[in-house]
C-alpha cells in the first residue's frame, strides 16, 4: 500500500531552518496523532515531536528545546515540521508516521507508530 510520504530536506547550514512536509497520498494514516522521528547514521531511530488531531496538542524531544515545531492542517491533511537554528547534530533521516489510538502513555515509543514514510535526509553543515 502507499505510505506517508516526507519531503523538504536538504544540505544546510547551522542556523538555518527548514520545513518538512508528510503527506497521506491514500489518506489511511492521518486520522490520530502524528509523529516525526530521525535516524542519524549508525544510531536507532529517535522521537523528534508529535501532534494529536483535534485539539493539536504537540509534544518534542526534550533536546530541542524549542527550535523545532509540529503543525497539521485539517483541510489538507499534511503535517509539517518546522526546523529553526539548525545545528550539525540535527543531520539524520526524518521520518513521518502514525500513531493509532489506544497506543499507550508514551508517546515516544517508536514502535507504537505505523506507516512510516522512506524519510527524508536532512545534512547540517558547520
Amino acid at each position: 500500500q502507499v505510505g506517508l510520504v516526507e519531503y523538504g530536506g536538504g544540505l544546510v547550514q547551522a542556523g538555518d531552518s527548514l520545513r518538512l512536509t508528510c503527506q497521506d497520498p491514500g489518506r489511511s494514516f492521518t486520522r490520530g496523532t502524528m509523529g516525526w522521528f530521525r535516524q542519524p547514521p549508525g544510531k536507532e531511530r529517535e522521537f523528534v515531536a508529535a501532534i494529536t488531531p483535534f485539539n493539536h496538542r504537540t509534544y518534542y524531544l526534550d533536546s530541542l528545546k524549542g527550535r523545532f515545531t509540529v503543525s497539521r492542517d485539517d483541510a489538507t491533511n499534511m503535517i509539517y515540521l518546522q526546523m529553526d537554528n539548525l545545528r550539525p547534530e540535527d543531520t539524520a533521516v526524518y521520518y513521518c508516521a502514525a500513531r493509532p489510538a489506544q497506543s499507550g502513555i508514551i508517546i515516544e515509543d517508536p514502535s507504537t507508530y505505523k506507516g512510516w514514510g522512506q524519510g527524508t535526509q536532512v545534512t547540517v553543515s558547520s
